[in-house]
């Protein structure tokens, strides 16, 4: 290696280390004035917080510095920072919670720091392990296996929660298996599209001035499809549904450059939201509370039918009391959404006490964190790598679209839970091993791009 590039790698861990001591303090700080505004004094909590914070900072830096020291000097403060910010506000709604004896809503943010340690160990285990991105290409086949079985699991044992079946209970822990799933078909679909990428960049017939792709080629997105329905029907988890079929498209695009594709995509995804948000009554529950939110306080007899929640209402209520500072953290009224507060509805806590300004600091978060993810792909000079990254980011900001979407009252809710942010430790866990296996395409892609 030349002396620039030894040079290079010291100088992108130094500022991964400065960036993650802003992260750490921002969490530490956050936390300290939650307790200061709901009850006058510091959290008793707050020194097993900063110091679990800073292991939790300082043990994937220490390991980043050893077996990948030239990654994305990004990505790891990004997904500290917003787990940071989600413990806070979990912190927060713990209080209100236990003010509020009749929502029985248990402590959350206890557990989440503890899935935060198992997501941020599972991290550092995928780095020592997978030392090269490119060995995960040889189980492709086996790894689309086992997405497909955790996919349908739900439909057949999974526990029927809130009006979707997504999760699989295990004795006292629940599990969501398509928070993996969405990481498994990127890896499936990676390997899958590098392969037959160019049979399906094939044309065909032109339609209307479009090119589409040739008929015998249509049959993998076909058969994605009817497996996207086939969950949305069976297990009602539009979220899960719109992510899988999203990301298939987004990498089919990236792999063959054909418009062609995303236009049958879409015209797919249009056709089967119709017909499913027509005849399940849980979706089309669902898509009233978006079309008709207010309705939920005329009287019964009055409401649309299927239309029973007033947590879209209360959201966006609670956005436009937020303003564009907010009210001030802790000084907001999220037991008013109920149960879902601490999960999809998390973003209406930022809403409500950071305003407009909070909000569009998280979501810049996630951009950011998803625009490092596809400058790993620009990077990556191997397809599987290039066609990896881009499936990570576009679930992440799929995920992100569907929840914030959904709380705005952009598009009908979905259940998901907001990455990093909201309760959840199969999100948790999930969206670490989304951070390792990019911080490992980076570095080997950095690698590659140094001279000899």
């Amino acid at each position: 290696m030349t002396f620039a590039a030894l040079a290079q790698a010291p100088d992108r861990r130094r500022t991964e280390a400065w960036l993650l001591a802003l992260a750490v303090l921002i969490a530490d700080f956050g936390y300290a004035c939650t307790g200061l505004s709901m009850t006058g004094r510091l959290p008793g909590g707050l020194a097993g917080f900063a110091i679990s914070m800073f292991f939790v900072a300082l043990v994937p830096h220490l390991v980043l510095r050893r077996f990948a020291p030239r990654a994305d000097p990004l990505i790891l403060p990004l997904a500290t920072l917003l787990t940071g910010l989600g413990l806070v506000l979990l912190h927060r709604l713990d209080i209100t919670y236990a003010q509020t004896p009749r929502l029985k809503i248990a402590e959350a943010a206890s557990g989440q720091l503890v899935w935060t340690v198992i997501g941020v160990a599972v991290c550092i285990a995928i780095l020592l392990v997978l030392r090269d991105h490119r060995i995960l290409q040889r189980y492709i086949y086996l790894t689309m296996v086992v997405a497909l079985v955790l996919l349908m699991a739900p439909a057949f044992f999974g526990a029927d929660m809130y009006g979707a079946k997504r999760w699989i209970l295990l004795g006292p822990l629940s599990l969501q298996p398509g928070e993996f799933v969405k990481i498994m078909i990127s890896v499936f679909f990676a390997g899958y599209l590098t392969v037959n990428r160019d049979a399906l960049a094939l044309a065909g017939r032109r339609v209307l001035g479009v090119q589409l792709p040739p008929g015998r080629q249509l049959a993998p997105i076909f058969t994605i499809w009817v497996i996207s329905l086939l969950v949305l029907v069976f297990e009602r988890d539009l979220g899960t549904s719109l992510i899988f079929f999203g990301v298939f498209v987004i990498m089919l695009y990236m792999a063959t450059e054909r418009t062609s594709w995303v236009l049958c995509g879409l015209a797919m995804a249009a056709v089967g939201a119709t017909v499913v948000g027509s005849t399940e009554p849980h979706v089309k529950g669902r898509i009233m509370a978006w079309l008709h939110p207010m309705d939920i306080f005329l009287p019964e007899k009055q409401r649309p039918p299927g239309l029973i929640s007033e947590q879209a209402a209360q959201s966006l209520f609670s956005f436009g009391s937020g303003g564009i500072s907010g009210s001030g953290l802790g000084q907001g009224h999220p037991e008013l959404v109920g149960f879902a507060g601490n999960s999809d509805f998390i973003l209406t806590t930022v809403g409500e006490e950071m305003g407009l300004a909070g909000v569009m600091v998280v979501i810049m978060l996630y951009v950011l964190l998803a625009q490092r993810g596809l400058r790993v792909a620009l990077t990556a000079r191997d397809p599987f790598g290039k066609l990896l990254a881009v499936g990570l980011s576009g679930a992440l900001l799929l995920q992100v679209f569907v929840v914030a979407g959904g709380v705005t009252g952009l598009i009908p809710l979905t259940g998901k839970a907001l990455p990093f942010l909201a309760k959840g430790g199969s999100s948790l866990v999930a969206n670490w091993v989304m951070v390792a296996l990019l911080l490992r395409i980076s570095d080997h892609a950095q690698r590659r791009r140094e001279p000899a």
